[in-house]
């Protein structure tokens, strides 16, 4: 026993072989060292993940033993347990257990924690890297200061329908921009490393294709080819790995008939080996028990079993593990091997996060104070917020407002709403109402005293009530200018949150018309957490601003767009569809055998005979305030080989005498290929800030890499062939030009 003493000791002080260290050798040493002291079941302790007391993202597992479960080291990590005050708590708990490993605190920080940024979806629409990153950098400062060890973020899943509620917490329909949003969301939450108290450990989800869920229909299978798995929806998530992400969680989806949780393929096979994943995955919420409803699991043992030899290495939320896998190993039927690598990277984490030189390093009051309301995270918050918003449509000139303006009326739902900025994964705190910034306020702040503001509500945002139309329309009438708002409830897109209708719900629309019909100068501001259907109000608004969730700073930053303080940049991520009937829609399709040419080519053709092929919004489509113009594309060769490059150049000129931002976009299309490839690929893109009246050349460089595709064998290749090249403001505004690959 004085042995046994001795050695708990120099786990807890951390003054022996436990010490924590910088270098990733002595961490294995130590981790090591700690796996030969533990019993199976405190092993499998540090693979079970469960709720706290306080809240719950799922269907709840009732535990009535839940602290002792802590107190014998039978729990390794916990999520939905936030605050320096309940951290600590429960920490001294898990330090109670025989070895005294300190627990992982697990929480939901999508987009934002205390100061609330737009949906990931909207800052994708900023385009802005840095931005997105010194949000997430702001998220994981303020989450740190509250306890919180783990951020299950960033969620990097391609998604190309929009019934899907879960397009809100991604970065679109687009790879290549999906794979570099992937990896300025895991640098900025995981900061300067592990180690680092403002740093959490960022977890790349959902792995993988839960984007293409049939039909748009959260927890839905999925059915694909694996050319397509490897080349559209694996690619953000070998970012996140580039990237340094120190954990995954798994789909809840199937892939080719075996559940994600149960997937060797992708977990083992891919992540593990090929990836050189050497992080933890974690399920999502009872993801394994989940299996036996797939009726690919008969029971919750062998749902144990196979999630563990599948390269699963924690258990969120089913009890599997807790209750099986103990069993599992004595039968032989799981290795000890495996229990090992899954514990290895797990204890390897707390380690490398300080943990055990410190278990209550991330549990400071007085930095969870300082944090608490930090002015500086608004500032980046405020910014974020105005390049997230897209300039839809814009006659006439409408916007910008003048400050100077005489009156103007604000109708609409959103107007004075609070809540509804924020949000899907979003926090409610006792303060929101002084804290938030609605519409109503920003606008305030912004007009000269002498401007008068008018008020109606007009109609609720799900309800058909239609008796508050009459005070509108006169409240718009004696207006100058009117702005009004519609749009989604912060619940109405999200986990669980799929749609068959993607209208715009009650009746917003014919409140529109009603007001659009004064012949007022009107913009039309449109909150929501996915593409919607608006084609009356796309048609006929003069003006429209797509404002998604901003978050904390929404009504400044509307404000802020809205007087021309700053002028409207975003581009959309997805393309809009004009229909239901038109999903999924996405630009980088295949061109099929008889491609229409329009849409008056319908004989015969790839085409509906009632409705359009193109979308309403094209992908990368967003007006700005100012007037940009491109030159024709000039290339350095017309031919290269794969150890040459390619420079393709353009002029930019802004027409206006406004400054302003400009996305250049290129696209490739591979002419003829061992496989089909799409019409379009997003290969490049720049910010290019243009003053009144200047004009930039813009270059963009090419290798063979950049061609690379997947063919029918799973090989990443590229072959020689012609090809386009287009440069322009979006997806469907580009010049072309064509280059041969020798």
């Amino acid at each position: 026993m004085y042995r046994f003493a001795i050695l708990l000791l120099a786990v807890v002080s951390g003054n022996l072989i436990f010490a924590q260290t910088s270098t990733d050798k002595k961490i294995e040493k130590s981790v090591d060292s700690l796996l030969r002291l533990m019993t199976l079941e405190e092993k499998i302790g540090q693979m079970n993940q469960y709720n706290g007391p306080w809240a719950a993202t799922g269907p709840l597992t009732n535990d009535d033993n839940l602290l002792d479960q802590v107190k014998t080291g039978k729990v390794g990590s916990m999520l939905n347990v936030t605050g320096v005050k309940r951290t600590r708590e429960l920490q001294e708990l898990a330090l109670q257990s025989r070895l005294k490993i300190p627990m992982l605190f697990g929480q939901d920080v999508i987009h934002g924690f205390r100061t609330i940024f737009p949906i990931p979806l909207g800052e994708a629409a900023s385009w802005d890297l840095k931005a997105m990153e010194d949000g997430a950098r702001v998220a994981a400062t303020e989450a740190s200061a509250a306890g919180v060890h783990w951020t299950f973020a960033p969620m990097v899943d391609i998604a190309r329908d929009p019934r899907w509620g879960r397009v809100m917490e991604g970065a679109g329909e687009d790879t290549y921009l999906g794979s570099l949003i992937a990896k300025a969301r895991v640098k900025g939450f995981q900061g300067t490393g592990f180690g680092d108290t403002s740093a959490v450990m960022a977890c790349a989800k959902h792995f993988a294709a839960y984007g293409a869920a049939v039909g748009g229909r959260d927890y839905n299978s999925v059915d694909m080819s694996l050319r397509q798995l490897h080349e559209t929806y694996l690619p953000p998530f070998k970012a996140a790995v580039e990237a340094g992400a120190a954990t995954f969680m798994n789909s809840f989806n199937d892939i080719n008939g075996i559940p994600a949780t149960g997937n060797k393929y992708i977990q083992r096979d891919i992540l593990k080996r090929d990836w050189k994943f050497t992080g933890f995955v974690v399920s999502d919420w009872g993801s394994i028990g989940e299996m036996i409803n797939h009726g690919y699991s008969k029971d919750s043992k062998e749902a144990g079993m196979q999630a563990a030899n599948a390269g699963s290495d924690m258990d969120m939320e089913s009890r599997s593990y807790t209750k099986y896998l103990s069993a599992l190993v004595k039968e032989g039927k799981v290795k000890m091997a495996v229990i090992d690598d899954a514990v290895r990277r797990i204890l390897r984490k707390k380690f490398e996060m300080g943990l055990f030189a410190d278990p209550y390093k991330f549990s400071n009051e007085k930095r969870e104070q300082t944090q608490w309301n930090n002015l500086q995270h608004r500032v980046v918050a405020r910014d974020m917020a105005k390049k997230s918003i897209v300039l839809l449509k814009n006659e006439k000139q409408v916007l910008p407002i003048s400050k100077q303006t005489g009156s103007i009326a604000l109708i609409g739902p959103f107007v004075k709403a609070k809540s509804d900025h924020l949000g899907f994964w979003s926090y409610d705190w006792p303060d929101d109402s002084t804290r938030i910034v609605s519409l109503w306020e920003g606008v305030k702040a912004k007009v000269a005293p002498s401007t008068k503001m008018l008020y109606a509500k007009g109609c609720g945002i799900t309800d058909l009530d239609k008796t508050g139309f009459a005070e509108a329309v006169e409240t718009a009438r004696k207006a100058d200018y009117v702005i009004l708002t519609i749009g989604e409830t912060r619940d109405m897109s999200g986990e669980a949150k799929s749609r068959s209708s993607i209208q715009l719900p009650g009746v917003q629309e014919d409140l529109v018309k009603e007001i659009v019909a004064l012949g007022k100068p009107t913009v039309v501001m449109i909150s929501a957490g996915r593409p919607l259907v608006f084609n009356w109000t796309a048609d006929h608004a003069p003006a429209i601003l797509y404002t998604w969730w901003l978050g904390t700073e929404a009504g400044n930053a509307m404000a802020d767009v809205l007087f021309g303080d700053y002028n409207p940049s975003g581009k959309l991520p997805m393309s809009f569809p004009r229909t239901e009937g038109q999903i999924p829609i996405y630009y980088n399709h295949y061109n099929t055998g008889r491609p229409a040419k329009n849409d008056s080519d319908r004989n015969y053709r790839s085409a509906y005979t009632d409705l359009s092929i193109y979308p309403k919004y094209a992908f990368g489509h967003g007006l700005s305030y100012s007037n940009f113009e491109y030159s024709d594309i000039t290339l350095s060769a017309l031919s290269f080989t794969a150890s040459q490059r390619l420079t393709a150049t353009v002029t930019l000129t802004n027409k206006s005498s406004r400054p302003g931002t400009e996305t250049v976009q290129l696209y490739i299309r591979d002419i003829t290929g061992s496989v089909v490839r799409p019409v379009k690929e997003l290969k490049g893109f720049q910010q290019v800030l243009l003053n009144g009246g200047e004009t930039k050349t813009i270059s963009f460089t090419l290798t063979a890499n950049d061609l690379r595709f997947y063919n029918d064998q799973l090989q990443y290749i590229y072959e020689p062939g012609e090809f386009k090249l287009f440069i322009g403001s979006s997806s469907d505004q580009v010049k072309e030009v064509g280059f041969e690959l020798k």
